[in-house]
């Protein structure tokens, strides 16, 4: 297995870089978008409770750690993937960071309801399910929290006020776009 790389851009770890494995289809979210979000979330995530659904390289878990998360959930359905964030969890010590083998959805769904401040959302673009992943990421942050979507897509007011959330950022670099979303008022 060939390994690739991405590189925590900010907190206690910031340039550790991350292996990843090159067997694996993933597109890791870029640095930009990163550094983008973490400023829209604040430098400093300290007691934090996180969940990065869809995982896949860990990078936006691990930067939530690096950055002073309390507890990290990274679940990824590819034990491969799940392999090369233990290594990385391993390197650096992060004893908040938790991985999980399975299916993400499932995950959100098993959170209990209004104790996640952050969702990291960023399933593969052929991902059929968003409005459930949402439905699910609505129901377990906190009235304050936030969740973070990335998608091949920019979600109108309509479609995230159904689901009971509403545009707080949005960014669209290249393909991607990047939302952070909140609870509607």
């Amino acid at each position: 297995m060939k390994l690739g790389e991405v590189r925590i851009i900010g907190g206690e770890w910031k340039r550790s870089k991350l292996p990843l494995p090159r067997s694996v289809d993933l597109r890791p979210t870029p640095d930009r978008v990163r550094e983008t979000l973490f400023n829209w979330l604040g430098q400093d995530l300290s007691g934090w409770h996180c969940v990065d659904a869809f995982a896949g390289t860990g990078a936006l878990g691990f930067e939530a750690a690096s950055r002073g998360a309390a507890k990290v959930l990274l679940c990824d359905a590819n034990s491969v993937c799940i392999e090369a964030m233990a290594k990385s969890q391993a390197k650096l010590g992060a004893s908040q960071l938790r991985l999980l083998r399975g299916d993400g959805l499932s995950t959100l769904r098993q959170q209990a309801p209004h104790s996640v401040d952050l969702v990291f959302l960023d399933p593969p673009y052929d991902f059929a399910h968003y409005p459930l992943a949402l439905a699910a990421a609505a129901a377990c942050i906190k009235s304050t929290g936030q969740i973070y979507l990335e998608a091949a897509k920019a979600w109108s007011a309509d479609e995230l006020g159904a689901l009971g959330l509403r545009l707080a950022r949005h960014l669209k670099a290249g393909a991607v776009h990047a939302h952070l979303l909140q609870p509607a008022a």
